[in-house]
């Protein structure tokens, strides 16, 4: 089994996913160019039997098959991809709301009760999160609906 990361320096969470996946079979870490692991880390991976494959990908095609850079094949038997997400609207943007980069890509930062810096607007799901969850989307939606009806019963609250 084979793992194909575009993981970044800042991806702190995931900087341990590959010490894991030995336990499902052979597993090759292609750095792609986007994340080196510290000495620690390779040493790490190294105990565990990971490879690593620092020569950058061309193409991903058929099942999983990855090509590099320098023409070489690999024929896997699976292929985890940490792809980045992108807003589908630019409303959050255009009220002014205030965005965090994570190691997925831009996500609107929210409070607890997912409320937006921008009073009154309220953000949930994969949009105000660093990572794509239908559980936590749900869970965000019921808490972004619970405060906005708050808000509109009590008021919006007092800025700290």
């Amino acid at each position: 089994m084979s793992l194909l990361s575009r993981l970044r320096a800042e991806s702190g969470p995931y900087r341990g996913a590959g010490d894991r996946l030995p336990d499902w079979g052979q597993v090759t870490f292609f750095l792609n160019g986007a994340f080196e692991p510290d000495a620690a880390q390779l040493a790490k991976l190294a105990a565990r039997g990971v490879a690593i494959e620092r020569t950058p990908v061309r193409a991903v095609s058929g099942t999983a098959e990855v090509t590099l850079q320098d023409g070489r094949t690999q024929s896997l038997d699976g292929l985890f991809v940490l792809s980045r997400l992108h807003s589908a609207s630019p409303l959050a943007e255009a009220l002014g709301c205030a965005f965090e980069e994570g190691p997925m890509g831009r996500y609107i930062r929210t409070d607890m009760t997912k409320a937006t810096s921008i009073p009154g607007v309220y953000a949930a799901g994969d949009a105000a999160r660093m990572a794509g969850s239908v559980a936590f989307a749900v869970a965000d939606g019921a808490m972004a609906g619970a405060a906005a009806h708050q808000s509109l019963v009590f008021g919006l609250p007092l800025a700290a």
